[in-house]
């Protein structure tokens, strides 16, 4: 890794702008209480309803985040040629980019809830948000997968310190167990309670992808 390369600090660049990207749409979300749980319908369109233009913010605010995370995917792996061990860093390249992709349908399906809030009281609404909620939250899920696999892959391909590569096994395992959780509440659905510590698990991965990214611009 080359810090004079200007594809480098890119990364770097995107990289730090998904984390305080992410961490500004959390900071939103968990207080306000539009984590939008899907098995509470007629709550979520309620809070989304009285909460639109702070739901509106969040969203801009995870949207930034999700683009930026898919476009340092899609230049890391552009640039994984220059880099040792390219392979696994053009598949965590890859993983990440399809992560951002995953993370961008959720908040399109987020995005469709703010319609069917503005008719919160018309005919089988709630129903149709469920089903909207349940798809956005498997969606989510489904990125979280990816962007786990993405920091291992970049944990054992990308060129970094000893310390560095060994905080990102940590994050992907902090990862995994946030995307295990929905597995582990059966039909039930995820409570606040644990929609909230599946948050904070992700924290780990977020701040990791921050720290790279910083390696990155101050690598020159």
């Amino acid at each position: 890794m080359t810090g004079s390369n200007p594809w480098t600090r890119l990364t770097g660049v995107l990289l730090l702008t998904s984390l305080i990207a992410m961490i500004a749409g959390a900071a939103i979300v968990v207080p306000s209480g539009l984590t939008l749980n899907s098995a509470d319908p007629d709550a979520a369109l309620a809070a989304v309803g009285e909460q639109f233009g702070l739901h509106l913010t969040e969203l801009a605010f995870d949207v930034l985040g999700w683009l930026a995370l898919t476009a340092a995917g899609l230049v890391m792996s552009a640039r994984s040629a220059q880099a040792p061990g390219p392979h696994l860093v053009t598949l965590a390249g890859g993983l990440l980019a399809a992560s951002g992709l995953a993370g961008l349908l959720h908040d399109a399906g987020n995005l469709a809830l703010t319609q069917l809030a503005a008719d919160r009281t018309a005919p089988a609404v709630a129903t149709v948000a469920w089903a909207v909620l349940l798809t956005a939250k498997w969606v989510v899920n489904l990125a979280g997968l990816l962007w786990v696999a993405a920091t291992a892959a970049a944990a054992a391909g990308v060129p970094m310190p000893t310390g560095l590569r060994i905080a990102g096994a940590v994050a992907a395992i902090s990862g995994l167990a946030a995307v295990a959780l929905p597995w582990t509440t059966g039909t039930d659905g995820l409570t606040v309670a644990l929609e909230q510590l599946g948050y904070a698990l992700h924290l780990p991965i977020m701040i990791w992808y921050g720290a790279l990214g910083w390696r990155y611009l101050r690598d020159r």
